[in-house]
């Protein structure tokens, strides 16, 4: 599985304007909802505040990967955005959050909702991608994504 596959050009977002966790999960769930037709707002943000409770996605190095699985959905989507000036997220190590991945999957998968994770999980930790994507112009930043999702 490439990024491409579960990451349209369109699903990305380069200036979040949230400034708290619950606003960025919100955020990114109506952003997210847009993108991707048959999904509500509401049914995403309730997955991903779900996902929270049972711990944070604030993954470390300024990188969350919110997820979850959603009734309905046929094929694992995903929406990037980035928050300049970053969010505290409750992350593992107290750091701002300023990439968050969005993962969505249906409830019936879970190889490829893992295989997915992990995916992200190897492209952001690198130390220069995440540099990128901070520094990116937000036209720049699907193609940063996917050329880099390329070189895994």
């Amino acid at each position: 599985m490439k990024l491409r596959d579960i990451l349209k050009k369109e699903a990305v977002c380069g200036d979040l304007v949230s400034t708290d966790k619950k606003d960025v999960l919100d955020e990114l769930s109506r952003l997210t909802a847009a993108q991707y037709p048959g999904l509500k707002a509401e049914d995403v943000l309730r997955v991903l505040l779900e996902r929270e409770k049972l711990g944070s996605t604030g993954v470390g190095y300024g990188v969350a990967i919110p997820h979850g699985k959603i009734a309905g959905l046929n094929q694992i989507v995903s929406f990037f955005g980035r928050s300049k000036s970053g969010i505290e997220f409750q992350s593992h190590d107290h750091k701002l959050a300023s990439l968050f991945f969005v993962l969505l999957a249906p409830e019936n998968v879970v190889g490829n909702h893992l295989q997915a994770l992990a995916r992200l999980s190897r492209l952001l930790k690198g130390e220069e991608i995440r540099h990128r994507l901070l520094e990116a112009k937000d036209i720049q930043l699907y193609d940063v994504l996917i050329a880099e999702d390329d070189k895994i």
